[in-house]
């Protein structure tokens, strides 16, 4: 996959300390990853690099909102974002990313691409379900939820509780569970 330039961190002439780097992520951010599943996003990301003599500790804090589709209703909605992840990146003989919290660099390199980090950690921190907002506090009106309601189990049962007139030709065969 190709790497994106603003995400590639040049560590080489930072001096000991630590570095504090903003990012503004968007739909096409998502989209480099073909991730298809946001319709829209606005995240802050604030990246800290701290930087030592044998190693570096990059923390990613990110904070937005992402469109998504609800789960139930398919309805739009605004899905709170936030979440923080850390990882390190050590200098060895070859590149090797097997581990998700270390990163090793060959010795000679002077910078590193964090995107994979970025978007792993997002779409991570995401909710396994989507629920929109207005079918928790019961205030969005939809055709889906009216239908799902419609066919709920605990519907049918209302039913058939008040329908106790039943066929005549069911109640000798009714007769035989009984008498055993």
């Amino acid at each position: 996959m190709k790497e994106l330039k603003e995400f590639t961190i040049p560590f080489r002439g930072l001096k000991l300390g630590k570095h504090q780097f903003e990012f503004e992520l968007n739909n096409a951010f998502f989209e480099h990853f073909e991730y298809d599943e946001f319709n829209g996003a606005a995240i802050k990301l604030d990246v800290l690099l701290e930087k030592m003599s044998t190693l570096m500790e990059f923390t990613l804090d990110f904070n937005g909102t992402v469109n998504v589709a609800c789960d139930l209703s398919n309805e739009l909605y605004d899905q709170p974002i936030s979440g923080s992840y850390q990882f390190v990146v050590k200098f060895g003989e070859e590149f090797n990313d097997e581990n998700e919290d270390l990163l090793i660099l060959p010795h000679g390199s002077y910078e590193v691409n964090i995107q994979q980090y970025i978007f792993e950690s997002i779409v991570l921190a995401l909710p396994l379900r989507r629920v929109h907002p207005g079918v928790t506090d019961g205030t969005l009106k939809s055709d889906i939820l009216d239908k799902l309601e419609e066919l709920s189990p605990e519907a049918d049962f209302e039913q058939e509780d008040e329908d106790t007139n039943t066929d005549p030709r069911w109640d000798s065969l009714k007769k035989l569970l009984t008498d055993k």
